[in-house]
């Protein structure tokens, strides 16, 4: 981890909305560094700057049709560093996306919902307090 009290965490959506939601959610809580991105190639161009956690929606073609989707960027991610997790987040609610995410080596994956933040919540926290602590 980066700083021992705080994840950075990269946000990515392409719904301008919904990321400031997250953003704003996830910035009430004095645990993570945030940086958000409106899709999947910006997202990858900033690697480098090494984050602890990606959420990735998956679809990420609203507005530029042509951007690549979650999966896309998640095999991606995996290829510059396998041990970044990253959450899908995403409206889709159909098992087999899930289950190919999944597959693809996505650390969760969590449906938009009206509980949706808490369950990142609750995944960023377990991440922090079990996969980085060296305490």
């Amino acid at each position: 981890m980066n700083n021992q009290t705080r994840l950075k965490v990269f946000l990515v959506d392409d719904d301008a909305l919904y990321l400031k939601s997250e953003e704003i959610e996830l910035n009430g809580q004095n645990d993570y560094t945030i940086e958000t991105y409106a899709s999947g190639e910006l997202c990858l161009q900033q690697l480098s700057r090494n984050p602890d956690v990606i959420i990735l929606d998956y679809w990420l073609n609203g507005v530029d049709k042509s951007a690549m989707n979650g999966e896309q960027i998640l095999d991606k991610i995996k290829r510059f560093n396998s041990d970044i997790p990253v959450v899908i987040l995403s409206a889709q609610e159909k098992i087999e996306v899930a289950v190919n995410c999944m597959q693809h080596r996505a650390f969760d994956y969590v449906v938009k919902s009206k509980t949706a933040f808490m369950e990142v919540h609750k995944i960023l926290n377990y991440i922090k307090n079990t996969l980085y602590s060296k305490s």
